[in-house]
């Protein structure tokens, strides 16, 4: 019996000790670091939510420039497509238009791929950006509560 009681006291008091112990800084005179490491954490946040804010700000942008591929691809594939059907009855200069047209065609694609590729991929700097901001005004809160409660223990 003597054990148990015994055994509750210790995990008890090593509960206790760890929300203590879990706080990287303790101390009042931890507080110049702390605010040090705050003070660089609200800069890095300032500088990912500008670099979010360029970057929401750019993809009407590329969403754009990809569409106007996408439909520049479409209307050079149709010209194309005209082309070879008149190539089909025609003489050399129509095959040789209608292959210059359809390497046009093809150039069109590319492009329009391209463009989709830019906009996929602000899109993943965007969630990227946005998830490190997160992470990083997490960290600022967890030592914002670290500094009230050095400041707690010190008055």
């Amino acid at each position: 019996m003597k054990k148990i009681y015994g055994f509750t006291i210790m995990i008890l008091l090593l509960i206790v000790s760890q929300s203590t112990n879990a706080q990287k800084y303790k101390t009042s005179a931890d507080t110049v670091r702390l605010n040090q490491e705050l003070l660089t954490l609200k800069n890095d946040i300032a500088e990912l939510t500008s670099k979010l804010t360029v970057a929401q700000n750019n993809l009407p942008n590329y969403h754009n420039k990809a569409s106007n591929a996408s439909s520049e691809a479409q209307s050079t594939a149709l010209e194309n497509s005209k082309q070879a059907s008149k190539a089909i009855g025609g003489d050399v200069g129509d095959a040789r238009r209608a292959e210059k047209r359809a390497k046009k065609a093809l150039r069109g694609a590319k492009n329009a791929r391209s463009a989709d590729g830019k906009v996929k991929d602000e899109e993943k700097r965007i969630e990227k950006l946005t998830a490190e901001i997160q992470k990083k005004q997490e960290k600022l809160q967890s030592y914002e509560a670290m500094l009230q409660t050095i400041r707690m223990q010190a008055q």
